[in-house]
C-alpha cells in the first residue's frame, strides 16, 4: 500500500516537474495537541518544492497550485499542510 506521503510526492512530480521536492511527515511533532492524538499516521505534512512552474507566480498562487493538487487528501482528512514553494534560483531556507 502506498503511503499518503508517497502519493502526494508522485502527484507533485507528475504535475510540477520539480527540480527539488520533499514531502515531510511532521505528525509526530503534534502528538498530544489534541486529546487522543499520539502523533502516528500522516496527518501533518510539509511540502518543500522548487519548480519552474512557480517562476513569476505570486506566493498565494503557488500555494493554491499545490493545495489544488492535494485537495483529495485534504478532503479525506489530511489535517495540516505547510507549503514552502520556490522557483529555481530563489533563496530558500532549507
Amino acid at each position: 500500500m502506498t503511503s499518503l506521503t508517497e502519493t502526494i510526492h508522485a502527484r507533485l512530480v507528475e504535475a510540477l516537474k520539480p527540480e527539488r521536492l520533499e514531502v515531510i511527515n511532521e505528525s509526530h511533532m503534534h502528538a498530544g495537541h489534541q486529546p487522543g492524538f499520539d502523533g502516528t499516521g500522516e496527518s501533518h505534512l510539509r511540502i518543500r518544492i522548487v519548480s519552474a512552474v512557480f517562476a513569476g507566480m505570486p506566493r498565494l498562487a503557488r500555494h493554491r497550485t499545490v493545495t489544488d493538487l492535494v485537495r483529495p487528501e485534504l478532503e479525506r482528512g489530511l489535517h495540516a499542510l505547510a507549503i514552502e514553494p520556490a522557483a529555481p534560483g530563489e533563496a530558500i531556507r532549507w
